[in-house]
């Protein structure tokens, strides 16, 4: 609350844990109030119980829910319930002394032979960007601190559309904190509302390697609109250039998303934004459902290996050193 208020930004006291947006017939009003809403609460019991959060770590570890940027193809919406509001989670504390009980316990690191030397891995950006808020919670310091402190065979990772890095570039991480920059070729910035420039999420990533961080990639999602080859080619042309020698040094890793949704997402964020022109159609498409039965749209087989062997190829000519972690 002092950070908050030391910018500038209206604090209210609320008596109970009842938010009160007004929700009317303007549905892209009622969207933009409860983007531009940070609540602060008590992270319920449920986020005390770990879950794995394959392929990405071992383990999710929310320190919010939400995110205030307004990307088109948002994996959030249809995910949370109710409105878009960021919550950020107070006791801190009490999420963090569970980790312990976690250690050595994952499927997607601890018994990977590939990513065993990453340790016991927790992921802090599944359900939010955490660097996006960090300037008003401090979480994300916090917490890479305390893991730098922990002496043990784990990692924290997170990933982001954001730049604001200097805050965590004196910390003593131990390089036990992977950060990844979440990028998408500068064709489609229209799809990513609210966030930094590429550019610049590729500078804060060279400063983060340089002050002894793991890096890496996370490419997401991967869309296959008109032009595509050009726009991923030219994206990490533009990595290698920015990150140059530092790439060979800092155990830079890569992962590949494609773009897809659920029905569900898809009715919620054409709600949400309107007038975007990302391909929502099911041409292209086929149904992929998830362990727990949902069903999710993704690229047809063709496409999909059209994507992936360019990529791929393109990662081996111009960042001979980085690691592919996964392709979903």
């Amino acid at each position: 609350m002092e950070r908050a208020e030391t910018l500038g930004i209206a604090v209210e006291h609320l008596p109970s844990d009842r938010l009160p947006l007004e929700r009317n017939a303007d549905a892209r009003g009622y969207y933009a109030q409860a983007k531009s809403t940070l609540a602060v609460v008590v992270a319920p019991p449920s986020k005390l119980r770990l879950q794995p959060i394959a392929p990405s770590a071992d383990w999710r570890v929310d320190l919010a829910e939400g995110c205030p940027a307004h990307c088109s193809y948002c994996y959030l919406a249809g995910s949370l319930k109710g409105p878009p509001i960021t919550r950020a989670y107070a006791n801190l504390d009490e999420i963090i002394g569970v980790l312990p009980s976690y250690l050595g316990q994952g499927a997607v690191t601890s018994m990977s032979a590939m990513r065993v030397g990453e340790g016991t891995t927790f992921e802090a950006s599944c359900y939010t960007d955490p660097l996006a808020i960090e300037h008003l919670t401090g979480s994300l310091s916090s917490l890479i601190g305390w893991f730098g402190r922990w002496e043990a065979d784990v990692q924290l990772r997170f990933t982001t559309k954001f730049a604001a890095v200097e805050p965590l570039l004196g910390l003593d991480h131990r390089g036990r904190t992977r950060m990844r920059a979440s990028l998408n070729p500068a064709e489609f910035a229209r799809f990513e509302g609210g966030t930094d420039p590429v550019g610049e999420r590729l500078q804060a990533l060279r400063r983060m390697a340089e002050a002894g961080y793991p890096i890496g990639l996370t490419i997401a999602p991967i869309i296959a609109a008109e032009g595509w080859q050009t726009a991923y080619g030219g994206l990490i042309s533009n990595v290698a250039a920015v990150l140059g020698k530092v790439a060979a040094t800092a155990d830079l890793t890569v992962e590949l998303i494609t773009h897809r949704f659920s029905p569900g997402s898809k009715s919620v964020l054409e709600s949400w934004y309107p007038g975007s022109d990302l391909d929502m159609s099911e041409a292209g498409r086929r149904e992929k459902r998830t362990r727990f039965g949902a069903v999710k749209q993704v690229y047809d087989t063709s496409t999909m290996t059209s994507l992936r062997r360019f990529l791929e190829d393109r990662l081996a000519s111009e960042l001979p050193g980085c690691r592919i972690l996964y392709w979903t």
